[in-house]
């Protein structure tokens, strides 16, 4: 492609990666917000925020990939927003009913426009240019999408949570459910206005998307990254891309867990929520410092694989630290995981879909459903962390560390296997 016009792809992919890093890691506050708006009694149900909003990836990535084979990159991306701003719009009723169901629902529809715009996002700013860079890309996209992320905690934690440690005192102290109502009511309602702004804002970017001159680009020939792709017949020919997306199911899990789940953590190590719902934004903060790191030397100082390697090593660390102290200390280092994390998704995704020609939006596919790995680790910490004998520090080290050596092995052999056969194919 053209350099111009290249420019032009990565400044309008830049803005979606902003807009869904805001809605993305809005969970964080959902998380103690619902919890005590619709009375759930226990961490694990309040972890069913970000198990219905990721597992959608799971269950809408392929048939997004098969909408992007019919309509295209840019409509499938204007069509992702249109269903998020639905997803937006049923808050309304969700919050007025103080319907936790329908919460969940709204996060799930949310999920499902996401699916669609990571589906075509990701690999679209992977192979807009060399394969080789994709990461430095990627790294900037991320500076958008995390420093939307900072900020979605920081502006929705004053609107949504503020004051609600004396709400919790009110509840506790009133016995009369007219009462209880009343205050539940009018904490549910806070809801209601941002995210009526949320969807007129998503709908009026699909519509801009939709007009937009963002160039489609042909897949086949942009990602086979000097390997022979076009004699395999099933994307399940290629272990390289399978491994990729276990990888990118396990870090995805604890990138949750390092932002999302950082709150949980807080209230865990007896901090108060007023201080607990802006933990997020550090971990945040720590991401973009990763990001700027790869923008700046991927590939000038080291390529991918070996940032991929010392992020994961970097995760192990910071875990190991966050079990071994305690309070501020700890969050300190759970917030550090951000740093760990921020390079993992930009080295993974090229590494993985290096290679596939024509199978690139069913093998994007694939790795968008790793995304699904949100849904699964967050409940098993709050399920791990609900066990007196093992409390709040273990089970986050017994859910963090596994998932880090496993990026390691991606990184070091992982990405490697059955590349050598399509080298020796190609010879």
């Amino acid at each position: 492609m053209q350099s111009s016009k290249t420019q032009h792809a990565i400044y309008i992919i830049g803005g979606l990666f902003f807009i869904f890093g805001f809605i993305t890691w809005l969970n964080s506050t959902l998380i103690l917000y619902l919890k005590l708006v619709c009375q759930l009694q226990t961490d694990v149900e309040a972890f069913f925020v970000t198990s219905a909003f990721y597992l959608s990836y799971f269950v809408l990535s392929l048939p997004a990939a098969y909408v992007l084979k019919l309509v295209g990159f840019k409509r499938g991306m204007a069509l992702g927003l249109i269903i998020m701003g639905i997803g937006a719009l049923l808050f309304v009723p969700a919050a007025s009913q103080r319907s936790f169901p329908l919460f969940l629902v709204a996060l799930f529809i949310q999920g499902g426009g996401l699916s669609i715009l990571q589906t075509a996002s990701n690999p679209y700013i992977s192979i807009v240019g060399p394969i080789e860079s994709a990461a430095k890309r990627i790294s900037i996209m991320g500076i958008c999408n995390k420093g939307a992320g900072a900020l979605a905690p920081l502006i929705f934690g004053v609107v949504l949570l503020s004051g609600t440690d004396v709400i919790q005192q009110q509840l506790a102290a009133t016995k009369d459910p007219v009462r209880r109502n009343q205050l539940l009511s009018e904490l549910a309602g806070r809801v209601t206005t941002p995210y009526i702004v949320i969807a007129i804002i998503l709908f009026i970017v699909a519509f801009l998307i939709y007009r937009s001159q963002l160039p489609e680009i042909e897949t086949e020939e942009s990602a086979k990254g000097g390997l022979v792709a076009e004699d395999k017949k099933s994307i399940l020919d290629y272990p390289h891309l399978l491994l990729g997306a276990v990888c990118i199911f396990l870090y995805v899990g604890v990138e949750v867990m390092a932002g999302d789940a950082i709150g949980v953590y807080g209230k865990s190590e007896g901090i108060p929520i007023a201080v607990a719902k802006n933990f997020t934004s550090l971990t945040l903060i720590a991401m973009l410092a990763g990001y700027l790191t790869g923008v700046i030397c991927i590939p000038k100082y080291f390529n991918q694989h070996t940032g991929l390697r010392v992020s994961a090593m970097l995760g192990i660390l910071f875990s190991t630290l966050a079990f071994l102290t305690t309070g501020y200390a700890a969050i300190t280092f759970v917030a550090l995981l951000g740093l760990a994390n921020a390079l993992m998704w930009p080295a993974i995704w090229p590494l993985a879909i290096d290679g596939l020609g024509r199978h690139i939006k069913t093998g994007a596919a694939l790795l968008v459903m790793g995304i699904a790995g949100a849904a699964v680790i967050p409940p098993i910490y709050g399920v791990l962390k609900g066990n007196p004998q093992i409390g709040n520090k273990l089970a986050y080290f017994y859910c963090m560390v596994p998932c880090y050596l496993y990026i390691l092995y991606y990184a070091i052999w992982g990405h490697k296997v059955g590349r050598r056969l399509l080298r020796l194919a190609g010879a």
